[in-house]
């Protein structure tokens, strides 16, 4: 590789922006006109005066605090609180200080964060390398706080790495596969730095990553939005990077639905939990990563083809996911109602799932308000488990209608000690146990009930609870998770996961200052001090795409 690449930020005459979704007609996406020039928010800015949490209104109350593109957020240090509405929580400067010690350099250039820095660890594992996915919370703190050049090296760093060939027991991964993970090896004597990347053949069950592509265009998004730069997005290797990633997941096949085909553990749950096949998280990504690409390729000779592919994609999968992948109280009923066997094009029980394979859980789980993406949809079986990654970026991404939105957000407020406890947040709900547990987890010692991937707590997710509150809303409902955790985090050594019911204990074994625990909770806190920080991981609803779904029906109870 040439490690003599210049990764300075390159001055623009103008700051331009990514149009916001809600300017697509996909009718007419193909001949409408290049990125515009204007920085647009993505929520309306009226919606400032309906924060219920004493913040000052961004640009009205306060004019000096105006959100410039690259600005600070004023939440370095804590005597930068002279210029924010309120005394910053002392939280806040440690966990940047935490941030930075956990970079990562590559000849002489930051290039991501360490996935933690434990020092009390005996087994280090892979938790000295650069996650693609862990990342993102810590691109999204540095972009927020006016430090864009990490974000764009590790941008540029993964986009060569993703052009390695990469094979795993003679096996060829398709091309446009990025890694799950890269390590930085500093060689003293000979003042040389190398990097190794890991595509799957080095991870715990081998399974190469599905959302770290996905990740990396909505980052590529965020960076775009943030700094006003489109120069990065528009070079021609980020353009085929891309194209390389969409052709993986675009590709005609068997499958007769337009969600995306999977093998357990290709994403945040990266151990056997049974969510193999069509997982809420890797659809909600898939969907928001297929936006975020639309704003960003351009519509040359092999831009259009990709935009093309894109748009029928988009359609399908949207009327897909809100037909078939929403649960409310009504819907929960009208599957308990099923007949099954039935044939032809005008079956309502399209997938055959037998009214007696309904967990007992669900009926007491479901409130009269609200309702959720539900966590897998196959033949013969509904995953009916709570997932909140692929909820909330359901509501960032605009694949929940704003019915749905809120109805998932109504479901949060009823159903708090379950999602959310004494510490925030429930990666999913229920946790599986007993006989159920041998078989979908295969006895994993690690994710038994309660704990790690299986119902255990995890504060990062605290930046997408924060951002889905922010666009629905309801910024209350966000302080409150965030109090819980400015109670215990910092003193309990800012843990990866805690474990219990409630999220009381701090995981067997979770690693402490866990970066993405720490720079979760710093993007949750600027986004509550200044909400303009939503548009560069928010996308608004697009009106051409006429769900099916006009209404929650929990909103008609």
């Amino acid at each position: 590789m040439d490690g003599t690449r210049e990764y300075g930020m390159r001055k623009v005459s103008s700051h331009c922006s990514i149009p916001d979704a809600d300017d697509f007609d996909l009718s007419r996406l193909l001949d409408r006109p290049r990125l515009n020039t204007e920085r647009q928010r993505s929520f309306d800015e009226r919606s400032l005066s309906e924060l219920s949490i004493g913040l000052s209104r961004v640009g009205v109350d306060h004019p000096e605090h105006t959100y410039s593109p690259g600005g600070r957020s004023g939440f370095d240090t804590p005597t930068s609180s002279a210029r924010n509405s309120f005394e910053p929580h002392p939280m806040v400067a440690e966990a940047w200080d935490a941030l930075r010690r956990s970079l990562v350099y590559f000849r002489g250039q930051p290039v991501g964060t360490i996935a933690a820095y434990d020092h009390a660890s005996e087994e280090v594992l892979n938790y000295d390398q650069v996650f693609v996915r862990d990342f993102v919370p810590s691109a999204l703190a540095f972009l927020m706080n006016g430090e864009p050049e990490i974000v764009k090296n590790f941008l540029l760093k993964t986009l060569q790495l993703q052009g390695w060939e990469k094979r795993i027991d003679r096996f060829k991964l398709g091309e446009g596969a990025m890694p799950a993970s890269f390590k930085v090896l500093h060689d003293e004597a000979r003042k040389t730095d190398t990097i190794v990347a890991d595509f799957g053949e080095s991870a715990i069950g081998r399974v190469a990553p599905v959302d770290s592509g996905f990740w990396w265009i909505i980052l590529l998004r965020a960076y775009t939005k943030s700094t006003g730069d489109v120069t990065l997005a528009e070079k021609p290797e980020c353009q085929k990077g891309m194209r390389l990633i969409l052709s993986l997941c675009l590709s005609e096949g068997f499958d007769t639905f337009p969600t995306l085909l999977c093998a357990d553990g290709c994403s945040m749950i990266d151990r056997r939990m049974g969510i193999y096949g069509y997982p809420i998280e890797i659809q909600s990504l898939f969907f928001m990563a297929l936006r975020s690409a639309l704003a960003m390729l351009k519509p040359d000779a092999e831009g259009k083809e990709f935009i093309e592919r894109i748009v029928k994609r988009l359609h399908a999968l949207s009327f897909h996911m809100r037909s078939y992948f929403w649960l409310d109280f009504q819907q929960l009923n009208d599957i308990y109602r099923y007949k099954t066997e039935e044939y032809s094009h005008t079956a309502v029980n399209k997938f055959n799932v037998i009214p007696d394979s309904i967990p007992e859980w669900v009926f007491d789980f479901m409130p009269t308000r609200g309702g959720y993406f539900i966590g897998n949809v196959s033949p013969a079986r509904m995953d009916f488990r709570w997932f909140v990654l692929g909820n909330c970026v359901a509501i960032l991404s605009s694949l929940a209608t704003p019915e749905q939105s809120m109805a998932i957000m109504d479901l949060i407020e009823a159903r708090w000690e379950e999602l959310v406890g004494e510490m925030p947040l429930k990666i999913c709900y229920p946790a599986i146990e007993n006989h159920e547990w041998r078989i979908v987890t295969g006895c994993d010692p690690k994710n038994t009930r309660w704990s790690y991937h299986n119902g255990g707590s995890w504060p990062v997710l605290l930046w997408l609870l924060t951002a889905a509150c922010i666009k629905t809303g309801r910024p209350q409902i966000a302080r409150r998770a965030i109090d819980l955790a400015e109670s215990r985090m910092l003193k309990d050594g800012w843990p990866e996961y805690y474990d219990g019911k409630l999220g009381r204990y701090v995981g067997k074994q979770a690693r402490k200052f866990q970066t993405w625990s720490i720079a979760g909770y710093l993007v949750a806190k600027m986004m509550l001090e200044d909400p303009s920080h939503l548009g560069m991981i928010s996308l608004e609803e697009d009106k051409q795409m006429k769900p099916m779904i006009k209404r929650s029906s929990s909103w008609t109870c």
